[in-house]
């Protein structure tokens, strides 16, 4: 048995989006006490990322971190649309675009501070993830 649900946001410029509740809820729709979920980002300048997501403080040092270890500039060889575009394709790249969880107790298990954020590198944009749940 499986449950595949896309779930849709706007992200802003370079920001982070809290949406581990949306995740949470897709595997509850889902009736699937026990087995696996994958979360999955088809973009190529935004990722999803497990992180503490109890101090929005910390976003803002995994962005400004991420921006020094790659940062936008106008030599990169791939120009889609913009500097910030090119720099996204490579911090995605890096970040990863997928999640696997355990579902155990109807739930996608998490750490007590742990969250499921959606890391946009460009934008802002209407963006959209999947969420599919497979039981054991």
């Amino acid at each position: 048995m499986s449950y595949m649900e896309k779930i849709s946001l706007r992200t802003e410029f370079e920001g982070m989006h809290d949406v581990t509740d949306k995740v949470q809820e897709a595997v509850a729709k889902s009736g699937i006490k026990e087995g696996f979920c994958i979360i999955q980002c088809n973009h190529t300048t935004a990722s999803l990322i497990v992180t503490s997501f109890w101090d929005k403080r910390g976003h803002v040092d995994f962005m400004e971190e991420i921006d020094k270890l790659i940062p936008t500039r106008y030599d990169y060889r791939h120009q889609f649309d913009t500097p910030t575009d090119a720099a996204g394709h490579i911090k995605s790249a890096v970040c990863g675009t997928t999640i696997p969880l355990i579902v155990t107790g109807g739930k996608a298990l998490l750490g007590s501070s742990q969250g499921i954020l959606f890391a946009e590198f460009d934008g802002p944009r209407d963006r959209q993830f999947f969420v599919k749940v497979i039981s054991d």
